[in-house]
């Protein structure tokens, strides 16, 4: 096993995490979640989605969000730019407030691309690749999310050859890095595996990234299982928050604080210190009027009650 000494989390709370929140979150308090995750030492957030209003309503407020941050040059700040004309407006704004990464997607699952873009895998790809042509001449990073890699609410189980394929198209349109996701967290340590070996034939593995929901529970394991295989990033949602508009009864990704108790208890290095972690979590938990859905941030609050 070569399991790594030191992981990058990227907290996708504020972007995947709260877009399917149906109550409108005011731009200050997507702001204040972004600083207090870096605060507690995230160097990667992904912000917001320059995405039609109609669509995801949440993101809206995409361009505010992006020129109240509180930059630290430290941080890589990531946007969802689905198309052209979201990546247009996600560099309308003066080059300070640009994203440092983009970050475009598309499924292993033919059904779920019909049904979340309304087009096929290779329709998606030709709309993605100008978008990543002019996101790279402008030194933008550009990371691709893979959805539906183990799984899919319409298909069924997903066969490892279509992640080779996605993960091919991705690689032949320049994208850099890829995230291997369980969409509808229904993957499990044997076919996680799998789905990432369909993926490395592609990418080396520092480009390689981990993304699991935790909707049977089983995003730990598939953490470490990655983990063994050397993948050292993965996405994470700050007290679990997100889900899928598309996959019924999907839970959100698995919660950064249950992620980073895990890596410090096997003694890799996160740079996060749990405890202000935690409090973010707490923060977007109370915006939303709920608890925390992670259960380390639960177990140390108690703790701390006495």
């Amino acid at each position: 096993m070569n399991i790594p000494t030191k992981v990058k989390i990227v907290d996708v709370g504020p972007r995947d995490g709260l877009q399917n929140e149906k109550q409108p979150v005011p731009a200050a308090v997507k702001i204040e979640l972004v600083h207090r995750l870096q605060d507690a030492g995230l160097s990667a957030i992904e912000v917001t989605s320059f995405v039609s209003p109609k669509w995801v309503p949440q993101m809206a407020d995409n361009a505010e969000v992006m020129a109240g941050l509180r930059r630290n040059p430290r941080v890589t700040y990531s946007v969802l730019t689905p198309n052209m004309k979201g990546f247009e407006a996600a560099i309308a704004a003066p080059r300070s407030q640009w994203p440092d990464e983009i970050v475009v997607f598309g499924a292993a699952s033919e059904a779920f691309s019909q049904k979340n873009i309304n087009c096929s895998i290779a329709e998606s790809i030709e709309r993605f690749a100008p978008v990543v042509a002019a996101a790279r001449e402008r030194g933008i990073h550009v990371r691709g999310a893979m959805s539906c890699t183990v799984g899919c609410p319409y298909e069924g189980e997903i066969d490892p050859s279509r992640v080779d394929m996605l993960a091919g198209l991705m690689k032949g349109i320049g994208v850099q890095h890829v995230g291997v996701a369980d969409t509808i967290g229904v993957g499990t340590p044997h076919k996680v595996r799998r789905a990432l070996e369909a993926t490395l034939r592609h990418y080396g593995i520092d480009d390689v990234s981990g993304h699991f929901h935790d909707t049977y529970g089983q995003a730990l394991s598939n953490t470490l299982a990655s983990l063994e295989m050397g993948v050292w990033q993965y996405d994470t949602s700050s007290a679990g928050l997100g889900g899928c508009p598309y996959a019924k009864g999907a839970t959100g990704n698995v919660a950064t604080e249950d992620v980073v108790y895990m890596l410090h208890g096997m003694g890799i290095e996160t740079g996060i210190d749990l405890d202000a972690l935690i409090d973010a979590g707490v923060y977007i938990s109370d915006a939303l009027g709920r608890e925390p859905s992670s259960r380390v941030s639960k177990a140390i609050r108690t703790k701390r009650a006495g």
